[in-house]
């Protein structure tokens, strides 16, 4: 018999990240990870003016290492975003030390450990601003808007070495009207991009895909169609599964929609309301991992801006009717961002309940994301065990069997041959019972790599082949 694992929700106490120190930027994405790392990026003006700050943790957001400032420069460095793949971490913001805005780049090799030198992207007088990065295999994908056409206009450029070198700009859009607040993922050989254009008089959330890692792309997609606005978009990707979050303007109140596409962007489900609601919501951001959707947003229907969070089981086919509230403190919290490490998730969002400037603050569940664990049947077992995976060798997919003969905490890791963490596919805890995880390698290079369980009284390691 197969039955579904369920864990036990639990938000753990809110941590503030930066310390009373920092003044961070309205940005809703700031946060990244792989493995057991999260990285987590922002403004802040501590210095007398605003630099590029970075943080990471090393075990899935139960500690902070200090703060790393990135840029050293007395011009203005702002609005970052970060994505990470693997042992790299890459970041690109807006940088105002030529005279105008243009985007910047630069990428760590180590997670995080060491930095290397900024390397700046645009060249243009006109005004580049409001970059977005996503990374898949070697190919790195950056978006931003720009002026350089009298208008704002979408452009796109890529690195096909990890951010070694650089193509060419290459414009997106070609409207006179304005197209901004972009965002952009990848999956392999698919990118997406989903920016807010107003070509059709108001503002519309529309899309645009290419098959060939940025090569070349295809047309302009509508994917809104209501005559109040639509706008401050987020998008995620797992496999061949698009997922869009974004503000509606309906008679007076803004309220989160959400829409899918589950074969790469070529065929879109209708539209779902998230919120429904008189207060305002706004500042959506949106995560998937395996059949789990996870979206946070802003919302004031309780007299102040506060974080909310609902979910989706189901690869976003349907959304649980409950909506949690993450935060509750009479100043204001909002622009969450959110990311998964197996089978935590993790949240951070600006917050001034500390009076003045906003702090980064940040919270996690080590259950809210159960994908990919089931129990294989429902028998107690009296012993631990890790079975050997299958099918091995293996492209992209796995299988790991485990037993767990106590109830307590339990991870599942992967590592490569050097030893690095790339996945964590269990962490947290699991009653007694016989359980199967899967691990989807797609993004990561062929080799040996080795995968281990722990428990409190038992740990276990075995070898596996990833053929490509």
């Amino acid at each position: 018999m197969v039955y579904a694992f369920t864990a036990e929700a639990q938000w753990e106490t809110e941590y503030n990240l930066t310390g009373g120190l920092s003044m961070p930027s309205v940005n809703k994405s700031c946060m990244d990870g792989s493995g057991s790392y999260i990285f987590v990026v922002w403004d802040d003006s501590r210095d007398g003016n605003f630099e590029i700050y970075y943080k990471r943790s090393t075990n899935s957001g139960q500690n902070w290492e200090a703060d790393t400032r990135l840029t050293t420069d007395p011009a203005v460095s702002a609005i970052p975003t970060v994505t990470v793949l693997g042992t790299f971490v890459h970041i690109t913001w807006v940088d105002f030390r030529n005279g105008n805005p243009e985007i910047y780049y630069k990428r760590s090799t180590d997670y995080g450990s060491s930095w290397e030198a900024v390397v700046r992207l645009t060249n243009d007088p006109a005004s580049s601003f409001f970059p977005v990065i996503s990374a898949s295999g070697t190919d790195l994908h950056v978006a931003w808007v720009d002026e350089r056409n009298g208008n704002n206009e979408i452009y796109y450029k890529r690195s096909t070495n990890r951010g070694v070198s650089w193509e060419a700009d290459f414009r997106l859009t070609q409207d006179p009207s304005i197209s901004d607040n972009v965002s952009i993922v990848s999956s392999g050989l698919f990118v997406h991009i989903v920016w807010k254009d107003t070509r059709d008089g108001n503002s519309e959330i529309y899309y645009k895909r290419s098959i060939n890692a940025g090569v070349s792309w295809e047309a302009v997609s509508r994917l809104t169609n209501d005559p109040d606005e639509s706008y401050n978009t987020g998008m995620s990707v797992t496999g061949a599964n698009v997922h869009i979050v974004w503000v509606e303007y309906l008679s007076g109140s803004r309220e989160i929609y959400y829409k899918r596409s589950t074969d790469n962007g070529l065929n879109w489900d209708a539209g779902i309301r998230l919120t429904n609601n008189s207060a305002l919501s706004d500042f959506p951001a949106v995560i998937s991992s395996g059949s789990y959707v996870h979206t946070a947003w802003t919302d004031n229907r309780d007299g102040n801006s506060e974080i909310y969070y609902k979910r989706s089981t189901d690869g976003g086919a349907s959304w649980n009717n409950s909506i949690t509230r993450l935060t509750n403190d009479p100043e204001e919290s909002k622009v969450p961002s959110v990311y998964v490490t197996g089978s935590a998730l993790h949240v951070v969002w600006d917050d001034k309940r500390l009076g003045g400037s906003p702090e980064l603050f940040y919270k996690f569940n080590s259950t809210g994301n159960p994908v990919g664990i089931t129990g294989t049947y429902s028998e107690i077992t009296d012993k631990f065990s890790l079975s050997q995976n299958y099918p091995n060798p293996f492209n992209p997919t796995t299988s790991f069997g485990f037993r767990i003969a106590e109830f307590g905490f339990v991870s599942l890791e992967i590592f490569d041959i050097l030893g690095r963490n790339v996945e964590t596919l269990v962490g947290c805890e699991l009653n007694p019972g016989t359980y199967k995880a899967d691990w989807d390698a797609s993004d990561h290079p062929a080799g040996v790599y080795f995968y281990r369980l722990s428990t409190a009284g038992f740990t276990e390691t075995k070898k596996m082949m990833l053929v490509k």
